[in-house]
């Protein structure tokens, strides 16, 4: 079951980047994000922003050994995602991401409550 979210929270991730990049390379999707403020492309300045937002690292399993606490970051996150996602003025954007933001929530969640 762990191994089933951990895969499927790569998987909702994946989809996560894959739209900021989206956004960030021009694709006209901003009615589904930033309170769907920008219709259509995202300007310029914003499709920087969709690129800084997306960074993730990747660590080495080893390189968290001894802070367990670390995998309670992505259950935060996706729970204040959740939440701002759930007040958007934009009703596509909460459409498209609050159901994505539960799923990263609850295989987060599932993740980061299994033993080590």
């Amino acid at each position: 079951m762990v191994e089933a979210a951990a895969v499927a929270f790569a998987l909702f991730t994946a989809m996560v980047v894959a739209f900021q990049l989206g956004l960030a390379l021009g694709a006209p999707w901003g009615e589904y994000a930033m309170g769907g403020r920008f219709p259509g492309r995202f300007p310029p300045r914003m499709r920087v922003a969709a690129v800084v937002l997306s960074r993730a690292g990747v660590l080495a399993h080893q390189l968290t050994a001894g802070i367990g606490w670390l995998g309670w970051v992505p259950v935060a996150l996706s729970a204040v995602s959740v939440a701002m996602n759930a007040v958007s003025p934009s009703l596509a954007e909460r459409r498209r991401w609050v159901p994505i933001g539960v799923m990263l929530l609850v295989t987060s969640l599932v993740v980061a409550s299994s033993p080590a």
